[in-house]
């Protein structure tokens, strides 16, 4: 889960994990990734470090906020195929 005590802060622990999710396929374009809620929950953070978090994946160009409706993964510039 996350190293309070490692170098690294938790929001950037979990910007890692969802990034590598997103790469990875497991949370493809198209799909929203889990909610701020469920992002609590499973890292055990407050709500202002997953903020934080899904902003360095916004600032990377891998996610965006829909309104009213979540933060959803952009399709990769230039596509695939």
């Amino acid at each position: 889960m996350i190293d309070r005590e490692g170098p690294v802060p938790p929001y950037r622990q979990i910007a890692n994990a969802l990034r590598e999710r997103i790469t990875s396929g497991d949370i493809p374009p198209g799909r929203r990734i889990p909610s701020m809620v469920e992002l609590e929950a499973e890292y055990e953070v407050a709500r202002d470090t997953i903020r934080k978090a899904v902003q360095v994946l916004k600032d990377e160009g891998l996610v965006e906020t829909v309104s009213g409706m979540g933060v959803y993964v952009i399709e990769p510039a230039g596509g695939e195929g």
